[in-house]
C-alpha cells in the first residue's frame, strides 16, 4: 500500500504533467534512428524501454497513471521496443493493461522471456505471459539469463514455428555471463541476444558485440545506467566539453548514446516511470553518434 503523502505527491506530479501535456507532446523527438535486425532486415528504433522496477506498480495507483504518460511519450516519440519478463513482479501484466488501454499493442514490439526450469513450467509460464500481456503472440521471446537454455531454446523455436513469436534470443545481465552467451552465439542460430553494456562495464565490446555482428545477431542492451549507479557517480558533475557537439544535453543521453554508438547494438532498453525522463532518453536516439575517441574517454573516466 502507498502512504497517503506518497499518493498526494504523485497526484500533484500528475497534475503538473497534465498541465504541461502540450509541452510534453511538442518535446517528444520524432524520427529516431533505426537499426536493422540482421535475420530479417526489419528496422527497430535504437531507443526502447524496459519494465523491471518501473512497471512494478499497482493498477489504478498514481504511479500507474503516470506510466500512461510515459508510454504516450514513448510511442509519440517513435519508440517501439519494450522488454519485460514474467518474473518482474507483475510488470508484464501492467504493461499489457496499459497497452490495451492506450491502444498501443499494434505499435509495440513486445519482447518477453521464458524463465523456467522444465518444459512443463515453461509451457505454463508462456500461457500466463500471453494472458498478462493481453496478446496472442509476441515479437521476441528470450531465454532469461540462460536459464535451462538447452531445454527452453528449442521450445522457443517451436513457438516461432507456430507463429507465436517472430524472433528468439537469449539474455544475460552480468559480465560473468558474457562468455557463455558468446559460446551459444557461436553454436546456435539466434535472432537476438540481450546483454549489459555501459561506460563502466564495456567488456561486451571486446568479443561479444563483434561476434554478433559477424553472426548476424541483433543486440538489445540492458543496464546502460548500471541500475542507476552511474547517476550517483556524476552527481553535480558537468558533462564533457564535447557533449553539446554530439547533441547531448544530459548524462542519461550520454550513457545511452555510448551504448548505441557501437554498430552491433540494435536497441538499448532503459526503464523509467517518469515522462520527463522518457522524453530525455528519446533524445539520445539521434545523430551524431560518439566517436571512438569519445567512447574511449568515457571508458577511462568511469573505469
Amino acid at each position: 500500500m502507498y502512504a497517503r503523502r506518497d499518493v498526494l505527491r504523485a497526484g500533484a506530479t500528475l497534475g503538473l504533467l497534465a498541465a504541461a501535456s502540450p509541452w510534453l507532446h511538442a518535446a517528444a523527438p520524432a524520427g529516431l534512428l533505426t537499426r536493422k535486425i540482421p535475420s530479417t532486415g526489419e528496422a527497430l528504433p535504437v531507443i526502447g524501454a524496459g519494465t523491471s522496477g518501473s512497471f512494478e506498480v499497482e493498477t489504478g495507483s498514481a504511479q500507474y497513471q503516470q506510466l500512461k504518460a510515459v508510454l504516450k511519450a514513448f510511442f509519440e516519440g517513435g519508440g517501439r521496443v519494450i522488454d519485460t519478463s514474467p518474473n518482474y513482479g507483475g510488470a508484464d501484466s501492467i504493461l499489457g493493461q496499459l497497452l490495451e488501454e492506450g491502444g498501443w499493442h499494434r505499435q509495440c514490439f513486445i519482447a518477453t522471456k521464458i524463465a523456467a526450469d522444465s518444459r512443463a513450467d515453461a509451457e505454463a509460464q508462456w500461457a500466463g505471459s500471453l494472458r498478462s500481456l493481453r496478446t496472442d503472440k509476441v515479437d521476441l521471446l528470450q531465454i532469461h539469463n540462460l536459464r535451462d537454455w538447452q531445454t527452453q531454446l528449442p521450445y522457443a523455436r517451436e513457438l516461432k514455428q507456430q507463429g507465436l513469436t517472430r524472433y528468439v534470443g537469449i539474455t544475460h545481465y552480468l559480465n560473468s555471463g558474457q562468455d557463455d552467451v558468446a559460446r551459444i552465439v557461436r553454436s546456435e542460430p539466434l535472432d537476438f541476444i540481450q546483454i549489459n553494456y555501459s561506460v563502466n562495464a564495456p567488456d561486451a565490446a571486446r568479443e561479444l558485440l563483434p561476434l554478433c555482428q559477424d553472426r548476424g545477431v541483433a543486440v538489445l542492451i540492458n543496464r546502460a545506467f548500471d541500475d542507476g549507479r552511474l547517476f550517483a557517480k556524476v552527481k553535480d558533475q558537468a558533462l564533457p566539453g564535447w557533449a553539446s557537439e554530439a547533441g547531448i544535453g544530459s548524462w542519461a543521453q550520454l550513457f545511452l548514446k555510448f551504448a548505441i554508438s557501437h554498430p552491433a547494438v540494435t536497441t538499448v532498453i532503459p526503464a523509467t516511470g517518469r515522462p520527463d525522463r522518457q522524453l530525455d532518453q528519446l533524445k539520445a536516439g539521434h545523430e551524431p553518434m560518439l566517436t571512438q575517441a569519445q567512447q574511449q574517454a568515457l571508458i577511462q573516466q568511469f573505469a
